[in-house]
Formats: structure tokens, sequence, C-alpha cells
């Protein structure tokens, strides 16, 4: 089992910047891929982007490509997602998810080949 917490959802102004962790704990001696999705009310879950578990490799959701990006720290069990440019549309409840990898290089932009899910933080951003 994994554990995943995600923290530094917060409010924010129109082109501001946030930083959100998630940091993982309990089984994480496995290579693990992780993604970030996000959920607005009324709407569907959707990806915001995924990082293989070596790092070098990202995709993003073509609205945020150019604004967000999706690092990691494996000796942290920390994956983060630094949003800059931020507009009202970004607002959302986002997650993070895990599922372990096949290959340090894979990554999944679909919520299904998740496994692990954290709880959510609240991102708003205010015009």
């Amino acid at each position: 089992q994994v554990q995943l917490v995600e923290s530094g959802g917060g409010l924010v102004q129109a082109g501001g910047s946030l930083r959100l962790s998630c940091a993982a704990s309990g089984r994480t001696n496995s290579m693990y891929a992780m993604g970030w999705f996000r959920q607005s009310p009324g709407k569907e879950r959707e990806v915001v982007g995924g990082i293989s578990w070596s790092g070098d490799r990202t995709d993003y959701a073509d609205s945020v490509k150019g604004r967000f990006t999706i690092s990691r720290d494996n000796a942290k069990n920390t994956v983060y997602l630094q949003m800059d440019s931020l507009k009202p549309e970004d607002t959302a409840v986002y997650y993070c998810a895990a599922t372990p990898a096949a290959s340090g290089s894979w990554y999944y932009l679909g919520a299904i080949s998740y496994r692990y899910w954290g709880q959510g933080t609240q991102v708003t951003v205010d015009s």
C-alpha cells in the first residue's frame, strides 16, 4: 500500500503561482509513475499531467502545457506540481496519484491506470 498526501493548495490571484506537493509513504521501494489530476464542481476528473519514475519523462494536458511543471524527488518520495500563470478556470481540487510502473521511463495519463490516490487539495484562483 502507498499513501499519498497533497499539500500546498490555497487561494491565489489570477496570474499567480502555487506549488503543490505530494508526499508518498508506505511501500515506496518500487518504481511508481505519478500523476496529477483535478476536478471542478460539476465536472469529471481530468488529467493535469504525468511523470515517469525516473523523472525524465513528463506529459501534460493541453490546457496546462507551458504553465504547469511536474517534477519529483525520489529521495524524498515527493512529487511536485508547479503552477504558473494561473487562471480562474484552474480552480479545482487537485489530486496526485501513483501506480507501479513496469519501466522507470513509463508514465500514464489515464486515471484508470492509477492504483493509489491522495485526498486532494483545493486550489482557488480569484479573478
